[in-house]
């Protein structure tokens, strides 16, 4: 099993180290690849997105590591891109100009005015008691709407390209399955999530497989139960751990690779000397 990792955050976003002491740990722990991918500037300032005044010194301090360690460990410099609506997401000219090796896309707000600024924006990767007031407040109470809007953000995401790699496709369920009528066997649920797959498919983009909460809740992202149907469509996957600290970078990884080999995958995408390839899992 070839050890990488290409979704990270460092102290450029909300993750809690030094890009440098990531790199260590995936140089001590025998890794051929590591990527970062810090969560990209919005159009108002969060605690844990980078501010885009800070950019120029994250490709910066990124590239150095490049070269420092470049006798050891393939570096890459990526992003992770939110999108917003139509006016703000990885494929518009600003995100398309940065000198990245890839782009991650992933949903984390949803938009409930046109204004966009923090307060106008519904948040899926926080605490359940904001994503409950949400719901409440924006969707009548009903979780299915939320789940809706989420899944219809992600195809615009997907139809408006500009990335490399789906990220955390599904994480809508991180909150969502705590209400007594979520279900990923409703229509309402699997016939949304199943669309997406289709569109991803059309479009050869990647999925990651993020292990993030696996250690913590024993969850994945996309939900296990779904990955034989990425296998059944062809899609190509990667094995990420969303790590926020530099001892949790291979978090997780063991058993979506479990999961990978029982839903039958024999391959996972790696960037090989900057190249996207296939690669055999053992």
């Amino acid at each position: 099993m070839i050890l990488s990792n290409y979704h990270s955050h460092c102290s450029f976003c909300d993750g809690r180290g030094e890009p440098e002491n990531f790199v260590k740990f995936a140089i001590s722990n025998k890794f051929r690849a590591y990527g970062f991918s810090s969560h990209s500037p919005l159009p108002f300032e969060t605690f844990w997105n980078m501010s885009a005044s800070d950019l120029p010194e994250y490709l910066a301090e990124i590239n150095r590591l490049k070269e420092k360690y470049a006798d050891q460990l393939e570096i890459y410099v990526g992003m992770e891109i939110d999108y917003l609506d139509e006016t703000y997401n990885p494929s518009i000219p600003y995100f398309q100009e940065i000198p990245l090796d890839y782009r991650i896309g992933s949903i984390h707000f949803l938009p409930v005015c046109e204004e966009l600024a923090e307060e106008n924006m519904v948040c899926i990767d926080g605490r359940f008691t904001d994503y409950r007031n949400a719901v409440e407040k924006y969707y009548e109470g009903d979780i299915r709407k939320l789940v809706r809007h989420y899944f219809e953000s992600t195809m615009k995401m997907i139809e408006a390209g500009g990335i490399d790699i789906v990220g955390h496709i599904d994480k809508v369920y991180m909150n969502g399955y705590r209400y007594d009528c979520f279900s990923f066997e409703e229509a309402w649920y699997r016939e949304s999530f199943k669309a997406c797959l289709d569109l991803i498919a059309e479009k050869g983009m990647m999925v990651e497989i993020n292990t993030k909460n696996m250690a913590r809740k024993q969850e994945c992202y996309p939900h296990s139960r779904f990955i034989p149907l990425l296998k059944e469509m062809n899609i190509p996957v990667l094995v990420n751990s969303d790590s926020h600290f530099p001892d949790l970078v291979n978090s997780g990884r063991s058993e979506a690779f479990e999961f990978l080999k029982t839903a039958g995958y024999k391959t996972t995408r790696e960037l090989m000397k900057g190249k996207w390839e296939d690669v055999s899992i053992d």
